[in-house]
């Protein structure tokens, strides 16, 4: 191994934990050998962000230009020990929102291919991009996803949308799914299997979420994601453990081999997704999707191996353009 990441992230003489998300850095590093993209660092001022843009620089995933006011940034550069000097900076105001502006307008202008939140909040960023007149929108929903290394399951595990819609009607989940089927396909997965979470795995009046699914199959049947096979409802048990599905006399060839799995909204998926990580022993990579570009929205919480593999799942994204 010769990345430092990889070397911080994995014991010595251990094999690494989460070998997926090891692997999908480096083809985002030979990728971005090819061609560097740059990467808006928007607000970094705390040493967080800044050590982000450092790991980016020295990860060889692309250019980090720093979005935000410079005295903020130089503190926090000098908290992280790292030279500011090393950076390309376009300087803003101290107001966060400004620092949004700046960082859309670089994208409007050509001149950034991601995005990635620094230090400020979420909605500060989001509030620019889905600005009717000024931001990044597109004909899709923009949604998030996830894409998870668990111990306990043999490939890369998708799991949307747990960030940014909090009741998604079914054509919103339509553009969930588009937007995922989409980036699962960049990554080379050419026929995604996508399982459709709910309660239980039979349509019932009672629980939107089946009906939903129900609907969401039958516009797959109809074409609306070549080349990927959507199925359900199924109860989270069934879509992850081909035995259990077994036991339900379920035949389907998603059991236990999704590549995706749509949750039916953000309260199952926001606690799904913590589970999966802080007691199934998991690290994810995440992304907003359905802008004009990639955007990664980084936690306070995130780990440097989850912040490091988003913008590597950025640059990959970016690469179908």
């Amino acid at each position: 191994m010769t990345s430092a990441l990889i070397a911080a992230t994995a014991a010595t003489d251990a094999a690494p934990a989460h070998p997926r998300l090891d692997d999908l850095i480096r083809r985002a590093r030979a990728y971005a050998a090819g061609a560097p993209q740059r990467i808006a660092l928007i607000y970094p001022c705390d040493s967080t962000a800044i050590d982000a843009a450092a790991r980016i620089a020295d990860e060889a995933l692309g250019v980090p230009v720093l979005v935000g006011p410079r005295d903020a940034m130089a503190v926090a550069a000098r908290s992280a020990g790292i030279d500011l000097g090393r950076f390309e900076i376009v300087e803003t105001t101290d107001a966060p929102a400004d620092a949004a502006r700046r960082g859309v307008r670089l994208v409007r202008e050509g001149r950034a291919a991601v995005l990635m939140k620094g230090s400020l909040h979420t909605d500060e960023l989001m509030s620019a991009v889905v600005h009717r007149d000024e931001g990044l929108r597109t004909a899709r929903r923009i949604s998030h996803v996830f894409l998870f290394d668990l111990p306990r399951y043999p490939k890369l595990l998708g799991l949307a949308d747990c960030v940014v819609n909090i009741a998604p009607d079914l054509k919103t989940k339509r553009d969930i799914l588009s937007n995922a089927i989409e980036l699962l396909q960049t990554l080379g997965v050419a026929e995604p299997k996508v399982g459709l979470l709910a309660a239980v795995e039979s349509v019932n009046p009672a629980i939107p979420a089946t009906l939903d699914a129900q609907a969401l199959v039958e516009m797959a049947r109809q074409g609306a994601w070549p080349g990927a096979l959507v199925e359900g409802p199924f109860g989270f048990d069934n879509a992850i453990s081909a035995e259990a599905a077994r036991i339900k006399k379920m035949n389907s060839p998603v059991s236990g081999d999704a590549d995706l799995l749509l949750v039916p909204d953000l309260n199952a998926g926001n606690m799904l997704y913590k589970s999966f990580n802080y007691i199934g022993g998991g690290e994810c990579a995440g992304l907003v999707l359905g802008a004009r570009v990639p955007i990664v929205l980084t936690s306070r919480a995130d780990s440097l191996l989850a912040r490091i593999a988003s913008v590597a799942l950025a640059v990959l994204s970016v690469s179908r353009a």
